[in-house]
Protein backbone atom coordinates (compact mmCIF):
# COMPACT_ATOMS: atom_id res chain seq x y z
CA UNK A 1 0.00 0.00 0.00
CA UNK A 2 1.15 3.53 -0.79
CA UNK A 3 0.02 5.97 1.77
CA UNK A 4 2.34 8.59 0.97
CA UNK A 5 4.84 10.06 -1.47
CA UNK A 6 7.32 13.36 -0.99
CA UNK A 7 8.94 14.28 -3.99
CA UNK A 8 9.93 16.89 -6.76
CA UNK A 9 7.01 17.55 -9.11
CA UNK A 10 8.65 17.02 -12.63
CA UNK A 11 5.10 17.49 -15.06
CA UNK A 12 1.81 18.97 -13.88
CA UNK A 13 -0.91 17.80 -16.68
CA UNK A 14 -4.28 18.49 -14.73
CA UNK A 15 -5.50 16.44 -13.36
CA UNK A 16 -2.35 14.54 -13.09
CA UNK A 17 0.89 15.12 -11.72
CA UNK A 18 4.59 13.28 -12.17
CA UNK A 19 6.28 13.38 -9.12
CA UNK A 20 9.43 11.90 -8.86
CA UNK A 21 10.81 9.65 -5.56
CA UNK A 22 13.74 8.37 -5.08
CA UNK A 23 14.63 8.38 -8.66
CA UNK A 24 11.53 6.93 -9.66
CA UNK A 25 8.61 8.77 -11.31
CA UNK A 26 4.97 8.00 -9.86
CA UNK A 27 1.74 9.68 -11.60
CA UNK A 28 -0.73 10.15 -9.69
CA UNK A 29 -4.20 12.08 -10.47
CA UNK A 30 -5.93 14.62 -8.32
CA UNK A 31 -9.32 16.32 -7.71
CA UNK A 32 -8.58 19.98 -9.38
CA UNK A 33 -9.39 21.47 -5.91
CA UNK A 34 -6.30 19.89 -4.55
CA UNK A 35 -4.41 19.99 -7.83
CA UNK A 36 -4.76 23.96 -7.48
CA UNK A 37 -3.04 24.40 -4.37
CA UNK A 38 0.35 22.16 -5.43
CA UNK A 39 3.63 23.91 -6.11
CA UNK A 40 5.44 24.84 -8.92
CA UNK A 41 7.33 22.10 -10.85
CA UNK A 42 10.51 21.35 -9.73
CA UNK A 43 9.74 22.18 -6.02
CA UNK A 44 8.82 19.43 -3.51
CA UNK A 45 5.60 18.14 -2.40
CA UNK A 46 4.20 16.07 -0.08
CA UNK A 47 1.28 13.80 -1.00
CA UNK A 48 -1.49 11.62 0.44
CA UNK A 49 -2.31 8.75 -1.93
CA UNK A 50 -4.79 6.13 -2.03
CA UNK A 51 -3.54 3.31 -3.75
CA UNK A 52 -5.74 1.71 -6.67
CA UNK A 53 -5.34 -1.96 -7.94
CA UNK A 54 -7.25 -3.70 -10.63
CA UNK A 55 -6.38 -6.20 -13.17
CA UNK A 56 -5.44 -3.94 -16.18
CA UNK A 57 -3.86 -1.11 -14.10
CA UNK A 58 -2.58 0.25 -10.78
CA UNK A 59 -3.38 3.44 -9.96
CA UNK A 60 -2.31 6.21 -7.75
CA UNK A 61 -5.00 9.17 -6.90
CA UNK A 62 -3.35 12.20 -4.35
CA UNK A 63 -4.32 14.86 -1.42
CA UNK A 64 -2.65 17.51 -0.19
CA UNK A 65 -4.26 16.26 3.70
CA UNK A 66 -5.14 13.18 4.85
CA UNK A 67 -8.80 14.79 5.28
CA UNK A 68 -8.70 15.17 1.65
CA UNK A 69 -8.01 11.62 1.21
CA UNK A 70 -10.68 10.33 4.16
CA UNK A 71 -13.20 12.27 2.28
CA UNK A 72 -12.69 10.26 -0.92
CA UNK A 73 -12.70 7.23 0.72
CA UNK A 74 -16.25 8.21 2.41
CA UNK A 75 -17.50 8.93 -0.99
CA UNK A 76 -16.18 5.89 -3.15
CA UNK A 77 -17.51 3.57 -0.40
CA UNK A 78 -20.91 4.96 -2.03
CA UNK A 79 -22.64 2.28 -3.90
CA UNK A 80 -21.87 2.72 -7.65
CA UNK A 81 -19.02 5.16 -7.12
CA UNK A 82 -15.46 4.07 -7.63
CA UNK A 83 -12.62 6.06 -7.87
CA UNK A 84 -12.45 7.49 -11.48
CA UNK A 85 -15.87 9.11 -10.23
CA UNK A 86 -15.10 10.42 -6.74
CA UNK A 87 -11.97 12.19 -8.48
CA UNK A 88 -14.78 13.93 -10.70
CA UNK A 89 -17.23 14.42 -7.98
CA UNK A 90 -14.68 16.10 -5.54
CA UNK A 91 -13.19 18.24 -8.71
CA UNK A 92 -16.45 19.67 -9.43
CA UNK A 93 -17.31 21.33 -6.02
CA UNK A 94 -15.05 21.78 -2.93
CA UNK A 95 -15.79 19.28 0.13
CA UNK A 96 -18.53 21.93 1.79
CA UNK A 97 -20.14 22.19 -1.54
CA UNK A 98 -20.50 18.34 -1.47
CA UNK A 99 -21.44 17.35 2.08
CA UNK A 100 -24.28 20.47 2.00
CA UNK A 101 -25.54 18.96 -1.20
CA UNK A 102 -25.96 15.57 0.51
CA UNK A 103 -27.38 17.42 3.28
CA UNK A 104 -30.15 18.96 1.61
CA UNK A 105 -30.84 16.54 -0.65
CA UNK A 106 -29.83 18.40 -3.24
CA UNK A 107 -29.68 15.98 -6.23
CA UNK A 108 -30.18 18.52 -8.81
CA UNK A 109 -26.45 20.14 -8.14
CA UNK A 110 -25.31 16.35 -8.06
CA UNK A 111 -26.64 15.07 -10.92
CA UNK A 112 -24.36 18.09 -13.00
CA UNK A 113 -21.09 16.08 -12.49
CA UNK A 114 -20.39 14.09 -14.58
CA UNK A 115 -21.43 10.60 -14.22
CA UNK A 116 -23.19 11.27 -11.53
CA UNK A 117 -27.23 10.13 -12.67
CA UNK A 118 -30.35 10.50 -10.52
CA UNK A 119 -30.02 7.42 -9.26
CA UNK A 120 -26.59 8.05 -8.26
CA UNK A 121 -26.94 11.12 -6.98
CA UNK A 122 -30.04 9.70 -4.79
CA UNK A 123 -27.57 6.80 -3.19
CA UNK A 124 -25.22 9.03 -2.64
CA UNK A 125 -27.53 11.01 -0.66
CA UNK A 126 -28.97 8.26 1.26
CA UNK A 127 -26.02 6.61 1.75
CA UNK A 128 -23.22 9.78 3.03
CA UNK A 129 -25.84 11.65 4.92
CA UNK A 130 -25.37 10.06 8.21
CA UNK A 131 -21.70 9.34 7.70
CA UNK A 132 -21.13 13.10 6.52
CA UNK A 133 -22.30 14.34 9.78
CA UNK A 134 -19.29 16.74 11.30
CA UNK A 135 -17.36 17.14 8.09
CA UNK A 136 -19.34 20.39 6.44
CA UNK A 137 -17.04 22.49 9.95
CA UNK A 138 -15.12 24.36 7.07
CA UNK A 139 -13.76 23.61 4.06
CA UNK A 140 -11.46 20.69 3.56
CA UNK A 141 -10.45 21.69 0.18
CA UNK A 142 -9.54 25.32 -0.25
CA UNK A 143 -8.69 25.71 -3.47
CA UNK A 144 -6.46 28.80 -3.83
CA UNK A 145 -8.54 30.86 -6.20
CA UNK A 146 -6.79 33.88 -6.27
CA UNK A 147 -3.46 32.43 -6.95
CA UNK A 148 -4.87 30.39 -9.86
CA UNK A 149 -6.21 33.32 -11.36
CA UNK A 150 -3.13 35.33 -11.30
CA UNK A 151 -0.50 32.92 -12.27
CA UNK A 152 2.28 34.00 -14.90
CA UNK A 153 0.49 35.31 -17.97
CA UNK A 154 0.08 33.50 -20.94
CA UNK A 155 1.99 35.50 -23.12
CA UNK A 156 0.96 34.45 -26.92
CA UNK A 157 -1.60 33.15 -28.73
CA UNK A 158 0.04 29.52 -29.28
CA UNK A 159 0.94 29.51 -25.51
CA UNK A 160 -2.87 30.26 -24.80
CA UNK A 161 -4.06 27.40 -27.27
CA UNK A 162 -2.00 25.19 -25.31
CA UNK A 163 -3.60 26.40 -21.74
CA UNK A 164 -7.17 25.57 -23.76
CA UNK A 165 -6.18 22.84 -24.97
CA UNK A 166 -4.73 21.32 -21.81
CA UNK A 167 -8.26 22.27 -20.04
CA UNK A 168 -10.34 20.48 -22.20
CA UNK A 169 -7.76 18.05 -21.83
CA UNK A 170 -8.79 17.64 -17.96
CA UNK A 171 -12.16 17.76 -17.95
CA UNK A 172 -12.61 14.78 -20.44
CA UNK A 173 -9.96 13.13 -17.87
CA UNK A 174 -12.49 13.68 -15.79
CA UNK A 175 -15.37 12.45 -17.37
CA UNK A 176 -17.14 15.43 -19.13
CA UNK A 177 -17.82 14.76 -22.82
CA UNK A 178 -15.44 16.22 -25.41
CA UNK A 179 -17.75 18.38 -27.15
CA UNK A 180 -19.45 19.87 -23.71
CA UNK A 181 -15.53 20.39 -22.46
CA UNK A 182 -14.65 22.42 -25.78
CA UNK A 183 -18.01 24.44 -25.09
CA UNK A 184 -17.58 25.74 -21.83
CA UNK A 185 -13.70 26.41 -22.55
CA UNK A 186 -14.36 28.41 -25.53
CA UNK A 187 -16.91 30.29 -22.99
CA UNK A 188 -14.75 31.18 -20.03
CA UNK A 189 -11.13 31.21 -21.23
CA UNK A 190 -10.05 34.95 -21.23
CA UNK A 191 -6.30 36.06 -22.50
CA UNK A 192 -3.33 35.03 -20.38
CA UNK A 193 -5.22 32.83 -18.74
CA UNK A 194 -3.54 29.64 -17.28
CA UNK A 195 -4.97 25.78 -17.95
CA UNK A 196 -5.72 25.61 -14.09
CA UNK A 197 -7.26 28.91 -14.24
CA UNK A 198 -10.18 27.92 -17.28
CA UNK A 199 -10.78 24.37 -15.61
CA UNK A 200 -11.31 26.03 -12.26
CA UNK A 201 -14.11 28.55 -13.96
CA UNK A 202 -15.47 26.12 -16.39
CA UNK A 203 -16.06 23.59 -13.20
CA UNK A 204 -17.57 26.17 -11.51
CA UNK A 205 -19.86 26.97 -14.40
CA UNK A 206 -20.91 23.35 -14.70
CA UNK A 207 -21.74 23.16 -11.28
Amino acid sequence: MIGRLRGIIIEKQPPEVLLEVNGMGYEVQMPMSCFYELPEVGQEAIISTHFVVREDAQLLYGFNKKSERDLFREVIKANGVGPKLGLAILSAMTASQFVLSVENEDVTTLVKIPGVGKKTAERLVVEMKDRLKGWGEGDLFTPALDTAASNAPVQDTASQARAEDEAVSALVALGYKPQQASKVVAQVAQPEMTSEAIIRDALRSMV
